[in-house]
């Protein structure tokens, strides 16, 4: 079905300043691949999530799936367009497929497929775009069961990757050491963030055209980290805007060896990227000791040795 972009009058006599929302176009994109189980979820959520947004248009990139994610897209009476890639480029290849299409003018709000938008989130996000030097904002993510997921992070250092090796990633985080930010009243207050997992994002149509498109060598994982560090270095903030939620069913990764693999690649690809090659020796063995130290585990963590290892 072809999707035109969407007029929406405001609900419940709502009025919304001229100037603001209601001037705004806003891209809504989904990237799938074998999605079918999760995306009528997303598209059944974005009506009452996109609440007070007068201008949208929503798109869904199949990656090549196997399932019926394609069916289910064009069938759903919210009205995407389409794009089956017909390959499966990665997650930045799907989002760089959409962006190809609208218009420069037009913020982009990015989506995973297992996301459930709450109603009127999307309205409140983009109240946190209060001045010119805000690139992106990212809300509260909560899971199925309605708790605050930790999705605020630090950047990626060799004493977060060292702390997570010989604390664990928990105790790393409660003591504010590693990665993950865990401290709850961070996740009450709104303010600027180093970046956040990228389930949902709203991305300026200004950081949109001063950034260019996502980095499609990072197939997926780790693609976020790289888009939000551009985005800060452009001299953009990343705010959090805990009055703005989702909820983020995820997850995937924690049940392949092959994603936990390849988002331990990514992590080091990512590292390397901005630091020499002894920091990202020293990066890299914080990551295999960690490893190494908990092989019993299981074997995501044997596939996450074999990655950092560069097997």
């Amino acid at each position: 079905m072809d999707a035109s972009i969407q007029q929406r009058k405001p609900l419940n006599g709502e009025q919304i300043a001229p100037g603001s929302m209601a001037a705004r176009k806003l891209s809504v994109v989904t990237v799938t691949y074998n999605s079918a189980s999760v995306l009528p979820g997303l598209l059944d959520s974005l009506r009452e999530g996109l609440e007070g947004i007068e201008q949208y248009d929503v798109i869904v990139v199949d990656n090549d799936s196997h399932d019926h994610s394609v069916d289910l897209a064009r069938a759903h009476p919210i009205g995407a367009t389409v794009i089956a890639t017909g390959h499966n480029g990665g997650y930045s290849a799907g989002i760089n497929a959409a962006t190809a299409t609208i218009d420069s003018s037009a913020d982009l709000l990015v989506l995973n497929p297992d996301i459930r938008l709450q109603p009127g989130s999307i309205k409140r996000l983009y109240a946190g775009l209060s001045g010119s030097s805000i690139g992106i904002a990212v809300p509260q993510v909560r899971g199925e069961d309605g708790t605050v997921a930790k999705s605020i992070r630090r950047v990626p250092s060799i004493a977060t990757a060292w702390s997570e090796a010989l604390l664990g990633g928990t105790l790393a985080s409660r003591m504010g050491l590693g990665e993950i930010v865990a401290t709850s009243s961070r996740y009450k207050d709104e303010g600027p963030i180093a970046w956040a997992t990228g389930a949902i994002l709203l991305v300026t149509a200004n950081a949109r055209a001063v950034v260019g498109d996502w980095d499609e060598s990072f197939f997926l994982y780790s693609e976020e980290v790289d888009y939000l560090q551009r985005v800060r270095a452009a001299g953009l903030d990343v705010v959090y805007v805990p009055t703005a939620q989702a909820i983020h069913i995820g997850g995937d990764y924690h049940s392949s060896d092959f994603l936990t693999a390849l988002m331990t690649t990514n992590r080091i690809k990512y590292y390397r990227r901005h630091h020499g090659a002894f920091a990202t020796a020293v990066f890299r063995s914080g990551i295999v000791a960690g490893e190494v130290m908990r092989l019993a585990v299981g074997s995501g963590r044997r596939a996450a040795l074999s990655a950092a290892l560069g097997r």
